[in-house]
């Protein structure tokens, strides 16, 4: 993959940037602030952005600005954006027009390198990559009149890892079930979430991933 870093931090900059040509792909640039970051998405066109949230000047939300930007200008390009900590609107932010060529990790999946990397390479075959903890503190959130009350533990457990982008294969895999077990609850997921017409994989993620942020 052709990849542009975006990372105020010099450390962990020159860290990802070590490791992603460690396994062969190709940076193109490796930046520090948010403007410097859409010029040189304009310039060379990457097949991927990795970008930190909090940057100069202000260190609020520049690199999700930019995150946003990118994905309405250059729709082609995936985008990985990284943080310190679970912050669900920025989370809703990045997703709302679309759930493809996208993904939200927490910054300490970085040192975990095998899902790092396997983020990556799920947002550039088109697909999502949502953080676990960032899925599991929405799933939790619960009220009196929250439609995930309808569901069964399974069908919790299913949602909970297909809401972090993976296939249906991937979840029967991580949940030691049937791949038919998946589809069924899947099925079953969807019919009590209203959400039994939404069809593809990366567009039944979004439809998830917004019931639950409303």
């Amino acid at each position: 993959m052709r990849v542009i870093l975006a990372e105020d931090s010099t450390l962990l900059r020159e860290g990802l940037v070590r490791l992603l040509i460690e396994e062969g792909h190709e940076v193109l640039a490796a930046v520090g602030e948010a403007v410097s970051l859409l010029r040189e998405v304009e310039t060379q066109t990457p097949d991927i952005v990795v970008t930190d949230i909090r940057m100069p000047p202000t260190h609020s939300d520049e690199g999700l600005r930019a995150a946003v930007e990118i994905r309405k200008r250059w729709p082609e390009v995936g985008v990985l954006v990284l943080s310190q900590h679970v912050e669900r609107n920025y989370a809703a932010q990045l997703l709302t027009s679309n759930a493809e060529r996208v993904g939200y990790l927490l910054k300490d999946r970085v040192a975990q390198v095998e899902e790092f990397l396997d983020s990556m390479e799920r947002i550039h075959a088109g697909g999502a990559a949502i953080d676990p903890e960032i899925v599991r503190q929405l799933v939790i959130r619960t009220t009196h009149t929250d439609p995930l009350g309808r569901l069964t533990p399974r069908e919790r457990s299913v949602l909970e890892v297909l809401a972090q982008g993976h296939t249906n294969a991937a979840i029967a895999q991580k949940l030691h079930i049937s791949l038919s077990a998946v589809e069924k609850n899947l099925n079953m997921i969807f019919e009590k979430l209203e959400l039994s017409h939404t069809t593809g994989y990366s567009r039944r993620v979004l439809a998830v991933l917004r019931y639950l942020e409303s």
